[in-house]
């Protein structure tokens, strides 16, 4: 497959909010709030897109973490249902951690539950080297704890 990945542009809102609705990730009329200012300004966020068969075919975005030094959150990534198990996923992290790198930052963490239906998740982060650094109990609600992955860039 032939892909892209490089940094959103305001014309590729529509692609992310399709994948945001495909992926179920939240709901898609909050893309509006999350994303407005942020793409071509020094706000410091970071979204960028992957683009295939002339499409946006996922998205991520992360931010870093306040009152820490060079420590950032990926705070989602998403892929369009049609494009997943295809090593996306791990190029679209690995292209955040080289751009985070090359500014000399220092840490990259993602947030995620620990219910059955996220164990995938977890699985993904596991196996591209992220460690269970955290896990906050019931933090989402019954059940559903949040789990914090680690990774020293």
């Amino acid at each position: 497959m032939d892909y892209a990945i490089r940094p959103a542009r305001p014309s590729d809102i529509p692609g992310i909010k399709s994948v945001t609705k495909d992926a179920d990730l939240f709901p898609p009329d909050m893309l509006d709030a999350m994303i407005a200012g942020c793409m071509g300004q020094a706000n410091g966020d970071i979204w960028f897109v992957s683009v295939a068969d002339g499409q946006v075919v996922g998205f991520g975005f992360c931010e870093p973490e306040r009152m820490t030094s060079g420590t950032w959150n990926i705070l989602a990534i998403g892929i369009l249902t049609g494009y997943r198990r295809r090593g996306l996923g791990r190029s679209m992290v690995r292209y955040l951690e080289d751009r985070l790198r090359f500014h000399g930052q220092r840490i990259l963490i993602v947030e995620t539950m620990g219910t059955a239906e996220f164990r995938p998740t977890r699985a993904f982060y596991n196996a591209i080297g992220y460690a269970e650094e955290a896990r906050i109990r019931e933090f989402y609600g019954a059940g559903a704890d949040k789990i914090v992955y680690w990774k020293r860039l």
